[in-house]
């Protein structure tokens, strides 16, 4: 939680003045019991309206100054705490973009959107109330106590009994009550993981007509949420009740020796009533640092959580940008020997890969579900890195060349189609912000897209919902080709997103992709033998291993994996070839 104060260091001056103003309001404070007792000591045994109404006058000064304090001292502390938590949630977007594949992958989605919203809301609270209340309370604590001593040596004694007592109450609960609200949160994380699964997966649920049993999976992670809860609020709940126990015992101690020292004769009944005030003062500010200690172990808590998210260390180093070697080859893929395993102790996704595409080259990748398809050509763009060998790009290792020289090389079409809200042109212009429309309709025409764009009555302009959820699988698809085209990429990756298109329009799409002017290396993964047909390498998976690699008509004579694959395909063909 102490490193993430340097998202603090642009607020010094915030950090600063909105304590120093709490601490001018708290000063004024702490005077209003002494004019008090001056009013019922001078001005209210000699009748002396004149000096009551002044004292009055007094009282009200005092408080319309802490009351200027105090607002002064609550927009410097909401400016810094607001300020305070935009940073870091800045900071926290961007170590999450850093991350690798496979290091998003452990930690999860509900996992970190939960960091980004309620851990940082959370966090926010708690600089909030700190700067506002944290030196405050303990100041009117002890300054009650010090201005005690002022009225009377032996009463305040009283305050020196009551104030470490509570003070073991305070901590003792804030130090259990810190790892239990660290379990909520993680139950938290559960819960919004189930959540999340559930309102993305509605429709298979209700196809499988599942409901009954995810709300029973969905109250066991609730309920089990609300123990934990329940648990960490009754002990954080005992701190009022004790501290209101050990203030009133206080209270009841220095009334009776407060009446003791007026029948002797050495107090009057106006400096009983000042220490009476300033015992109250204590208890009310002590609710308050209760309320404040249960909400500042929270936002350590979450800060804890917050800062194990950047204690994962980057990804992966990248060279800095315009670092990258003379290229003499362009468009090139080379895999040296490859290996690659997700997490340490796993198992390998890919064993000893080797194999190099020339510029303008289609390479097919197929095989089995779960074979290492998309794990092959994700290692081009660096999503992840090798564990052993290494994959080169026009001649140069990937981990050589700048991330962002790298990947402005590649058009890549992910598995899933995933657009985003806002507008069809503003979707395309993520592959190149400065295309003009001419290109944007030319990679429209080429991914099949364009005359579906132009049955759209705003054609470019036509709305996209989140997720593109007012358009179908293919037309996502086709709009997530056209946007990779739009780049002009030296390197096309299309790992299985024709997927949802039909035969007519694949075939369709692939002759002009083949027939776009320039050399563009394609890489092409498809679960259909036919989309590889014609692809001038044809890599066969098989666990992660390469069962075979050539053409077509190659793999067809020789290798047993890519039989299976293309047979169970094209039976009318096996059974004329048996015959």
């Amino acid at each position: 939680m102490k490193k993430l104060l340097i998202y603090l260091k642009d607020y010094k001056k915030e950090s600063v003045l909105g304590p120093l103003f709490k601490l001018l309001e708290a000063s004024f404070e702490l005077f209003i019991p002494l004019v008090v007792a001056s009013m019922i000591d001078k001005g209210i045994p000699a009748g002396d309206k004149g000096y009551i109404w002044q004292m009055c006058l007094v009282m009200a000064a005092l408080g319309l100054i802490g009351l200027v304090c105090a607002v002064t001292a609550q927009y410097f502390a909401a400016k810094a705490a607001v300020g305070f938590a935009t940073k870091l949630r800045h900071g926290l977007f961007a170590h999450i973009q850093s991350l690798s594949f496979s290091q998003m992958d452990k930690e999860g989605t509900s996992t970190l959107i939960t960091r980004m919203t309620s851990d940082i809301n959370q966090v926010q609270s708690g600089v909030n109330l700190v700067l506002r209340l944290f030196l405050r309370s303990p100041f009117i604590v002890f300054g009650a106590m010090i201005m005690a001593f002022t009225v009377d040596v032996k009463a305040a004694l009283v305050f020196v009994v009551v104030i470490p007592v509570l003070s073991v109450i305070v901590f003792g609960i804030m130090l259990i009550s810190i790892p239990l609200f660290k379990k909520v949160q993680g139950g938290l994380d559960r819960v919004l993981g189930i959540t999340r699964e559930n309102l993305t997966g509605v429709r298979v649920i209700r196809a499988f007509g599942e409901e009954e049993g995810e709300i029973r999976k969905f109250d066991q992670e609730t309920d089990a949420l609300k123990h934990m809860q329940m648990v960490a609020a009754r002990i954080s709940a005992l701190m009022n009740p004790l501290t209101y126990v050990v203030i009133n015992a206080g209270l009841v101690a220095l009334i009776y020796v407060g009446a003791l020292r007026v029948e002797a004769g050495i107090l009057s009944q106006g400096q009983v009533v000042a220490l009476v005030n300033y015992m109250s003062q204590i208890l009310v500010e002590l609710i308050k640092l209760a309320n404040l200690i249960i909400t500042v172990t929270k936002a350590v808590a979450c800060g804890n959580r917050i800062q194990s998210v950047f204690e994962i260390p980057a990804g992966m180093e990248s060279p800095e940008y315009g670092s990258a070697k003379e290229i003499t080859q362009t468009g090139t893929v080379e895999f040296d020997h490859v290996c690659l395993r997700y997490h340490k102790g796993g198992e390998q996704a890919l064993t000893d890969i080797h194999f190099k595409a020339h510029r303008g080259e289609t390479i097919g990748v197929i095989g089995g579900t779960g074979s290492g398809k998309s794990s092959l050509v994700h290692l081009i763009p660096r999503f992840y890195d090798v564990e052993k060998g290494s994959v080169k790009v026009d001649g140069q290792d990937v981990r050589e060349i700048p991330l962002e020289v790298l990947r402005g090389k590649i058009g890549i079409v992910m598995q899933k189609a995933v657009l985003f809200q806002g507008t069809i042109r503003e979707n395309l212009l993520w592959g190149n912000e400065n295309a003009t429309d001419e290109e944007l309709w030319e990679a429209l025409r080429t991914a099949q897209a364009e005359e579906f764009v132009l049955q759209k009555e705003k054609g470019l302009d036509e709305k996209i919902e989140q997720e593109g959820r007012n358009l179908s699988g293919g037309q996502k698809q086709r709009l997530s080709i056209a946007r990779a085209l739009v780049k002009k990429p030296e390197i096309l990756i299309m790992d299985d997103s024709a997927s949802a298109l039909d035969y007519a329009t694949d075939a369709a799409l692939r002759k002009s992709i083949k027939s776009m002017p320039g050399k563009t290396t394609v890489f092409i993964v498809s679960q259909r033998a036919s989309s590889l047909l014609h692809a001038d390498q044809i890599i066969v998976l098989d666990d992660g291993e390469a069962a075979g690699m050539g053409t077509h008509d190659e793999l067809l004579a020789g290798c047993q994996v890519y039989q299976e694959i293309y047979y169970s395909q094209f039976e009318k063909k096996q059974e004329s070839g048996a015959k």
